[in-house]
């Protein structure tokens, strides 16, 4: 992850990532995420957006995902959710969502329920 030069009169952080996964589906992704708040005072909340290309169970393609995240109090909700639309190849009509733990040492694991729409 690298920081971007911020966005909405400087007041949004913006932060370039990329991932690699790992299992089932085995991709690599891009992505831009727009943030604000006070994360050290467990205040604050994050929309993404990101793409993938790669593997998933065999199947050749892509597909985007877009994230939600609020952290308020100290607690994370987060939604993590396949754009409906943006299947590619052996992906086309992909429809899910991602669900994502981080563990204490700061690994982060993830499971992919997904589905196809015809």
């Amino acid at each position: 992850m690298a920081p971007a030069p911020p966005e909405v009169e400087e007041q949004v952080d913006r932060f370039d990532f990329t991932k690699t996964f790992r299992g089932g589906l085995e991709a690599t992704a891009a992505g831009i995420m727009l943030s604000l708040g006070n994360p050290q005072a467990g205040e604050a909340g994050y929309v993404a957006i990101e793409t993938v290309q790669g593997s998933l169970n065999g199947m050749d393609g892509g597909f985007a995902l877009q994230q939600s995240g609020a952290l308020h109090g100290g607690k994370q909700a987060l939604q993590y959710v396949v754009v409906p639309g943006s299947g590619r190849g052996s992906l086309e009509g992909i429809t899910g969502e991602l669900h994502l733990t981080i563990e204490d040492d700061g690994t982060h694991r993830y499971k992919l329920d997904f589905d196809f729409e015809l």
